[in-house]
């Protein structure tokens, strides 16, 4: 009989992808949205044009980690289609303001919230001892890991249901909102104002590719990688339009237009003078999700660098319970780094650039990699490393994009155009985005001399 394959299951994987996306975003951005936008249906338009880029990003991104079936993500992907340089660049800026920044970010909101309610306790050591529990969880074994994953997202996922109900059946004035197409939410949807709100959309659909940072560590990663990035996408997308419409629902625009605190607003008009604190502690309770998202996958970027690379091999250990336990505490110790001195801040502000960059490149592989394959080639064969593990199922056919090509052009079109307009409204964080990416392939020239040297 045969021995099951260690290792994470289609549940966790989803459940990785949910986790990811869902932070603070959603419950930030309407009253911006607002103060263009005024049409229900223009609105909620967002959210699904958003998660349909979304969706073909993740069909697209299956397709790449069935095929190339090595954990890393966006590092794996740019080392075997492009060269390992690309790759390189990309793995160091994933896992520091890919992770290690947003997870301080997430843990440090997670903090900010709690001490709100309870003032206490201090926010900043509250964000330091989530992610030191955290990273201890995962670097258990699989099963530790992977089931803390799936009870924090459920419980996130219950939490979001329970409060588009309490806003369905708990408003006593509910306002008017008209989701139908209009005339004037029409002319909306194609109007500038639109256009600059769905940037800050993409921003809160990002993490719909997580589950390729543990291809490597998926059972059956074929079947299971699709499933999760398809399914995950879909719910969160479905989330995210039910919670702007129970917004909207709830409170009137007015009182929302320019307030980063929409979910506090929204939650007053639907429990009274206690939702605020009842806001307070659930968007807490979401944030612990996130961040054991990202510190489940971020490491696997470092591990998989410490494998290829002689001089970070220290990040390529697996410990006694087949976890990369070092690479975990590694990343851990960046955030706590970010949480302590509060430096992330100046990161953010460029990171969605060159993260979009990562995507948009690793997404448009996927028609170099078929080439290839139409060639007889194979990426490892194009990258110099070693060919990818094929997760115990090598002789199966990989996973091919549904839609194709029609899906990843349409994600392509969408992160495109929203790094077109960065360059040209943002010129001074797309600068810093490309000068980190010049330090990049600085740092990767000089390790590749080092490595030779070492070989020698």
């Amino acid at each position: 009989m045969k021995t099951p394959r260690a290792g994470f299951g289609l549940h966790t994987a989803a459940a990785v992808v949910v986790a990811n996306m869902i932070g603070t975003g959603v419950f930030t951005s309407l009253g911006f949205q607002l103060e263009s936008l005024r049409s229900g249906f223009a609105l909620l338009m967002l959210w699904v044009v958003g998660g349909v880029a979304a969706v073909c990003g993740a069909l697209t991104y299956a397709e790449l980690g069935s095929t190339i079936r090595r954990s890393g993500g966006e590092y794996t992907f740019l080392s075997h289609i492009y060269h390992p340089a690309a790759g390189f660049v990309s793995g160091w800026i994933s896992a520091t303001i890919g992770f290690a920044a947003p997870t301080a970010l997430a843990a440090i909101t997670f903090g900010t919230y709690l001490s709100s309610v309870f003032p206490a306790l201090p926010a900043r050591w509250l964000a330091v001892g989530l992610v030191v529990l955290v990273s201890v969880v995962h670097a258990r074994t699989h099963r530790t890991s992977g089931g803390f994953q799936r009870w924090t997202t459920t419980a996130k996922v219950v939490l979001i249901l329970a409060f588009c109900a309490a806003g369905l059946f708990l408003v006593t004035q509910p306002q008017e909102i008209g989701v139908l197409p209009s005339a004037d939410g029409v002319s909306n949807v194609f109007s500038a104002g639109f256009a600059v709100s769905l940037i800050f959309v993409s921003y809160s659909y990002s993490g719909w590719n997580a589950a390729t940072y543990v291809t490597g560590e998926l059972r059956d990663p074929r079947r299971t990688l699709p499933r999760a990035l398809a399914l995950g996408t879909l719910l969160v997308l479905t989330l995210y339009v039910g919670l702007n419409y129970v917004f909207l629902r709830a409170a009137p625009a007015e009182a929302m237009v320019g307030r980063l605190e929409v979910g506090y607003i929204a939650a007053g008009y639907i429990f009274g003078p206690l939702g605020a604190d009842l806001m307070g502690i659930t968007l807490a309770l979401l944030l612990v999700s996130t961040v054991s998202a990202m510190v489940l996958a971020g490491p696997r970027v470092l591990h998989a660098i410490g494998e290829d690379y002689p001089t970070f091999r220290f990040l390529g250990s697996i410990n006694a319970r087949g976890t990369p336990g070092l690479a975990i505490f590694t990343q851990a110790a960046i955030s706590l780094l970010f949480i302590l001195t509060e430096s992330f801040e100046t990161i953010l502000v460029f990171s969605g650039f060159t993260m979009g960059l990562n995507t948009f490149m690793a997404a448009g592989g996927v028609f170099l990699l078929r080439r290839r394959q139409a060639a007889g080639r194979t990426p490892a064969q194009d990258s110099g490393h070693p060919p990818a593990s094929d997760g115990g199922s090598g002789a199966d056919e990989p996973y091919r994009a549904w839609g194709y090509p029609v899906t990843p052009l349409i994600f392509l079109s969408v992160t495109g155009w929203t790094l077109a307009y960065i360059l040209r409204d943002r010129p001074f964080e797309a600068g810093l985005g490309l000068g980190l990416i010049a330090v990049g392939l600085g740092i990767y020239a000089v390790t590749r001399a080092r490595d030779r040297r070492t070989r020698a």
